[in-house]
């Protein structure tokens, strides 16, 4: 999911204070499928696109794909603070009721890569390359035909409003959370690209024929971690001095990052040209966005999402209200802010056949 990215899993584990308790659900499993002569927006095709997957429940169940974040994997979704507040007996996506479907998406985890081998050689793939994978494998290689619900976090979140675009009949319920449903601009994509350009920038990067990871990944990724997630209450209150500041900075200045720099580049450029809204009126299921009022990457303020949800026709925004608890743009990934909000959605959203 897109709270505990990769690369700033140790920024995200800082300012956490989320109960951790043994998830109740059921083992999850693990899948390879290969999706074939797989074309991407620029036109390059790849003969054999490998798109690694993880399942709860069993395929009896009502088909619910869940979507990371940018530089995570279906293990980001399994934390205590999401899975844990959602997968298990009596929680709104219980894998006694639900099969719970969570690919890696292209170019993380365990699917297709730059770093497999190709590297920059590797398709520049965007969102929509990656929405189109997902769908590949849910339709041609887990054979669903119909899902109950697509909901993602962050990246994921971007991917669920454009899987209500492209596929507006695959799915009953669409819950995007920690997004917005409007291009790629402003701050968060200013702040995604001076990141990028840091690492590319630094000799050792050496067009990413690089020998060792870049020196300067470290610095550029927590600066936009601390710029663009945590909450300002959270800081205020973990870091309230010059000391204190310092010391949560050298901690994280201290945690390797275990990112490989060509695939952290092209996670992060995919989101260039994301842009869901010219085609919101053609989403037909149930929609549930969720954010946080402190959400530095998608601000409510600037109303470009109250605008948008307008040409929604089935859709709401929760917003959840900032508070000591919440982490701005990492708030998200703690489902115990809206379980109740989806499990409504479920018990309401009609179930439409394919």
């Amino acid at each position: 999911m897109n709270f505990p990215y990769a690369a700033l899993s140790a920024a995200a584990l800082a300012l956490t204070s989320f109960t951790a308790f043994a998830a109740d659900y059921p083992a999850p499993k693990q899948g390879e499928w290969i999706a074939r002569d797989f074309k991407f927006h620029t036109g390059e095709t790849m003969p054999e696109l490998r798109l690694h997957y993880t399942t709860i429940g069993e395929p009896t169940g009502q088909p619910v794909l869940v979507l990371h974040g940018s530089g995570g994997s279906a293990a980001s979704m399994l934390t205590p603070g999401f899975g844990g507040e959602l997968f298990g007996p009596g929680q709104p996506l219980d894998a006694a009721k639900y099969y719970i479907i969570i690919p890696d998406s292209v170019g993380h985890g365990k699917s297709s890569k730059p770093s497999d081998g190709m590297k920059t050689a590797f398709p520049k793939y965007n969102y929509e390359d990656m929405v189109d994978a997902q769908y590949r494998l849910v339709k041609e290689g887990l054979g669903v035909k119909h899902l109950r619900l697509v909901i993602g976090n962050s990246m994921g979140g971007m991917h669920t409003w454009i899987w209500g675009g492209k596929y507006p009949q695959f799915m009953d319920a669409l819950v995007p959370m920690a997004s917005q449903p409007t291009e790629m601009a402003a701050r968060n994509w200013m702040l995604r690209r001076i990141m990028l350009e840091t690492i590319r920038n630094d000799p050792d990067y050496n067009g990413g024929n690089y020998t060792a990871q870049p020196r300067m990944m470290k610095y550029a990724i927590n600066a936009y971690g601390i710029a663009t997630g945590g909450g300002t209450l959270a800081y205020q209150a973990l870091a309230p001095t010059a000391a204190k500041a310092d010391k949560m900075v050298d901690d994280r200045l201290a945690t390797a990052i275990t990112a490989d720099a060509n695939d952290f580049i092209y996670q992060w450029e995919a989101s260039h040209d994301y842009n869901p809204a010219p085609s919101l009126e053609k989403i037909e299921a149930t929609l549930l966005l969720i954010n946080a009022a402190d959400d530095e990457r998608n601000p409510p303020e600037t109303g470009v999402t109250d605008a948008a949800m307008k040409r929604v026709k089935n859709g709401r925004l929760f917003l959840i209200s900032a508070s000591g608890e919440t982490r701005g743009h990492l708030t998200t990934g703690n489902a115990k802010f809206y379980k109740k909000q989806v499990e409504e959605l479920l018990q309401t959203a009609p179930q439409r056949a394919m």
